[in-house]
């Protein structure tokens, strides 16, 4: 559980802050007077007046915040009656200003009580998936000796308000306000900070008051497990050994009969003693994965919204069954302008270190700017980085076109794996293989296990 909590409302109508050593005016409070002793009568005049004019100022901002549009249009109209009620001697008049005034008088204890508030807000996880909730408690207490009035407090949600009804609150009592939110979209959005509200029946005054208690939730997008493969595996000394078999490596697997072509330094001569017959050393290939996830974040390669948070999925998943298998990974997408990462060749890297970090970043991920370079381009530029990798996976749209992905795949070596899924929402699956790539169309995310293992996938 996260608690935070604020035991004062930052800044808000009705409210007292106070700054200790500094005043506004930059003259520094010492202890045993001035520096050349006493100050003069014309000094301590000119200061006291700064500190009235600063205290009237603060007074006169706070009374006005307070008072509504409504409320406006009920003082200048009983100013207006009262003028025209001792000018004119109006009867009608001098009524209109008596009840303005009573208005007034009577909405004012309708503001009072809410200034001893201690509000925190609790709330379960603030990662969660696409689909589920958040459990959040607003946590109330009264830490004044009088009871508080009801009042109404505002929660931001995202961009949604969500309105709070707390309850009358004896003297230094509590109460506890449970709150569901539902995660229906992947992104990040905020639980916080509250607003507490109080105002008359008729509107016509209003004060509120803000604590700073907030909270950062990540709705992450859906994923789906993958099965562990083997396709897309390079050669390396320090990987992991494989069922595949070699002559030269450092995984000793077992001796066998020397053949035309072996090298005479893998000759095992103590099996050869025994046996009488040339024996040659059969080692395990040590092989390494290094993933490259590409996601093509142009809206207009995409049918519709869903078929966008398709894709974020299909790429989600790929790059989490990286994570999980300890592979080297690179996960990218188009960069735009404004972005907080850096560019690096027009693609904009997203941390890949944990699982948790990585399903954060595509929380975070946004559309790409039209103006951002296409997929196959970038494609081709991963090519030309000569980053040694073993499989490569796009991901876009319906928008482009096979053929078009097939292009782009011929700029890297033959040893490196391409695979190109296109996400067409509620489309047939199908595996298509060329020689410079697999093309897998993509209709729902349950359908990506199947294809990439009938596909040849990583």
């Amino acid at each position: 559980m996260k608690a935070r909590t604020s035991r004062a409302p930052v800044s808000a109508t009705g409210t007292r802050g106070r700054t200790i050593g500094t005043t506004r005016w930059g003259d520094t409070t010492r202890a045993g007077g001035g520096q050349g002793g006493a100050p003069s009568r014309r000094t301590r005049l000119r200061r006291w007046w700064r500190r009235s004019r600063v205290r009237v100022t603060r007074r006169v901002r706070r009374v006005t915040r307070t008072v509504t549009a409504p409320g406006w249009f009920v003082i200048l109209a009983t100013l207006g009656a009262t003028g025209a009620a001792l000018g004119a001697g109006w009867v009608e008049a001098a009524f209109l200003a008596v009840v303005g005034a009573v208005l007034l008088v009577t909405a004012v204890p309708f503001l009072a009580g809410s200034r001893s508030y201690l509000i925190r807000i609790v709330i379960d996880r603030d990662r969660v998936v696409v689909g589920d909730e958040v459990s959040a408690v607003v946590e109330v207490e009264n830490g004044g000796a009088r009871p508080a009035l009801p009042a109404t407090a505002d929660l931001p949600v995202g961009e949604a308000l969500r309105e709070l009804a707390i309850p009358f609150i004896g003297p230094r009592g509590a109460v506890q306000l449970p709150v569901e939110i539902a995660a229906a979209e992947r992104g990040v959005f905020e639980v916080g900070p509250i607003t507490l509200s109080r105002r008359d029946p008729l509107g016509l005054l209003h004060r509120e008051a803000r604590w700073r208690d907030r909270h950062l939730v990540h709705v992450h997008p859906r994923t789906v497990t993958l099965p562990p493969g083997s396709a897309g595996l390079v050669r390396d000394l320090e990987g992991a050994a494989s069922r595949r078999l070699t002559d030269a490596d450092l995984s000793f697997h077992a001796v066998r009969e020397y053949a035309h072509g072996d090298a005479r330094r893998n000759i095992h001569w103590k099996s050869t003693a025994k046996t009488g017959v040339l024996m040659v050393r059969q080692f395990e290939e040590s092989q390494t994965a290094r993933t490259a996830i590409l996601f093509d974040a142009v809206r207009a390669g995409y049918g519709s919204g869903q078929e966008f948070e398709l894709g974020v999925s299909v790429a989600a998943s790929l790059s989490l069954q990286a994570v999980r298998e300890g592979r080297e990974r690179f996960v990218a997408s188009q960069w735009s302008s404004g972005r907080v990462r850096p560019s690096v060749d027009g693609l904009e890297e997203l941390p890949a270190q944990t699982s948790t970090m990585l399903l954060d970043s595509w929380a975070e991920l946004a559309h790409a700017d039209e103006e951002a370079r296409p997929l196959d381009e970038l494609t081709r530029q991963l090519a030309r980085s000569r980053r040694p990798l073993s499989v490569v996976f796009a991901v876009t749209g319906s928008g482009a076109s096979a053929a078009r992905l097939q292009r782009a795949a011929t700029a890297f070596d033959p040893g490196v794996a391409v695979i190109a899924i296109r996400c067409e929402l509620l489309a047939d699956p199908h595996a298509r293989r060329a020689d410079a790539c697999t093309v897998l169309t993509v209709g729902m995310l349950s359908d990506l296990p199947r294809l990439l293992l009938r596909g040849g996938g990583a």
